[in-house]
């Protein structure tokens, strides 16, 4: 099993689009082996920031393979699951009273001095 991931394993990369597959060079998938040598699914967040580095690089490289040729038979060597980047909060909404309700305090406050 082992033999047969470093000679012809595959990446599973997740994406809102689907999954897709990387063929990863000899030294990479021996990279990958060791990266997937406790889980078989890893999401990006738990990953070092060289181990991030090494698989942006292999994303960049284009070294993606179409679903149907060899992807079927290879052994995949581990799955990464790409988070969507979480977009930051909406602030509160304001209240939907009109503007002389929310001013009418500040203008009390004004008249007494």
């Amino acid at each position: 099993m082992w033999l047969e991931k470093l000679s012809a394993g595959v990446l599973r990369v997740m994406t809102p689009l689907g999954p897709r597959y990387l063929k990863p060079s000899f030294a990479q998938r021996l990279y990958l082996l060791w990266i997937f040598r406790n889980f078989p699914t890893l999401p990006v967040r738990v990953l070092t920031t060289r181990q991030r580095h090494a698989l942006e690089s292999m994303c960049q490289e284009n070294s993606f393979v179409s679903f149907g040729v060899g992807v079927d038979d290879a052994p995949l060597l581990g799955t990464l699951e790409q988070q969507l980047p979480v977009s930051p909060e909406m602030p509160p909404r304001r209240p939907s009273g009109s503007m002389s309700d929310a001013v009418a305090p500040f203008a009390a406050d004004l008249r007494r001095r």
